[in-house]
């Protein structure tokens, strides 16, 4: 089946995640594919949006999305059967130009074909809405290019591959030109990239060591949230690892296998530990009432553009875990 790159996923590839909605279009895009087997029955609007990962069911209208199968027009409702040619044509976001700030990045590695940022708590990695400046891509837009600066690949993400959530600090990489963009862009689509977090979370996940399998959906009741489910949704994968264990808190080393968004903030919430400081899926607590999100991009390991061995790139863990792990000593389970 041919399908396109889909909506940006935590740490996965930047290839069609729109800054915003935009009033006026640029152009229009066809997406065509043939259903597959284990997608009979499905839903039309689901099939857009869950298989071909292009936009929420949502935003069919927004995006003047239409949809045909075998050549005629159907409604959004109707369901597809393995086999039906689906072609879906829709207007493709209006870019937003970039204005390079002067913004100051930790560096942790460049050459010239990548920069390696520990990107801190807070900043968004590219302009959404509500965050049109202070972002890592307008930082890195000054940064590479200086104050009249542009990216050849993408003026709204300039070289940047995958995401981390605004609240999760931590190693992001950035390609600087479209062929390091494009090598890398295949090993996070490929997931040959290693990913390595550590949280903390509020009770200790049972087992202390285990792995999360099943699917990641948006949470009927809540827009803004994402739900486990065992049957529906995307396909997401964590193995995790407790390093630390207190009365009710533990230290947890994250390594995502897919890269859904808000993934390691569902699955510990699914574990009934939900990451200490999250404002979505934990809930405010008083020992901890001043924690943001305790959740860092600890190291990333892939192969670098015109490299054969792979490398492994890490951010330090920052104060704030530090300081909320010390309120916590002296209360190790016995």
């Amino acid at each position: 089946m041919n399908t396109p790159s889909g909506p940006t996923e935590p740490d996965e590839p930047n290839n069609r995640n729109e800054p915003t909605e935009p009033t006026e279009p640029t152009d229009t895009e066809v997406v065509a594919a043939v259903v597959e087997e284990q997608h009979d029955g499905m839903r039309a609007d689901r099939y857009v949006s869950e298989v071909l990962e292009l936009f929420p069911r949502s935003r069919l209208k927004t995006r003047d999305a239409h949809i045909r199968v075998g050549g005629r027009p159907v409604k959004p409702s109707r369901s597809v059967h393995s086999g039906d040619y689906i072609e879906v044509e829709f207007r493709l976001p209006e870019l937003v130009q970039l204005e390079p700030e002067n913004i100051p990045l930790s560096v942790l590695f460049e050459n010239d074909h990548v920069l390696v940022v520990d990107k801190p708590q807070g900043m968004v990695v590219h302009p959404a809405q509500g965050n049109y400046t202070g972002t890592l891509a307008q930082g890195v837009l000054y940064y590479l290019y200086g104050a009249s600066g542009s990216f050849e690949h993408d003026n709204v993400r300039p070289g940047i591959v995958h995401r981390l959530d605004k609240d999760t600090s931590g190693v992001i990489i950035v390609a600087k030109t479209t062929e390091a963009y494009e090598a890398l862009s295949a090993q996070f689509k490929g997931r040959h990239v290693e990913k390595t977090y550590v949280a903390i979370t509020k009770g200790v996940p049972r087992p202390r060591r285990g792995r999360v399998e099943g699917f990641i959906r948006r949470d009927p009741h809540n827009r803004k949230r994402f739900a486990h489910d065992e049957s529906e949704g995307k396909a997401a994968v964590t193995e995790y690892s407790v390093l630390r264990a207190f009365s009710n808190a533990a230290v947890v080393v994250l390594t995502p296998h897919t890269g859904r968004t808000h993934q390691l903030r569902v699955h510990m919430r699914h574990l009934d530990c939900p990451i200490v400081g999250d404002p979505i899926y934990a809930r405010h607590s008083s020992t901890y009432p001043d924690a943001t999100l305790m959740l860092h991009a600890l190291s990333l390991r892939l192969t670098l553009p015109g490299e054969r061995a792979p490398r492994t790139f890490t951010a330090a863990v920052p104060p704030r875990f530090s300081r909320t792990v010390s309120k916590l000593i002296g209360r190790e389970p016995r």
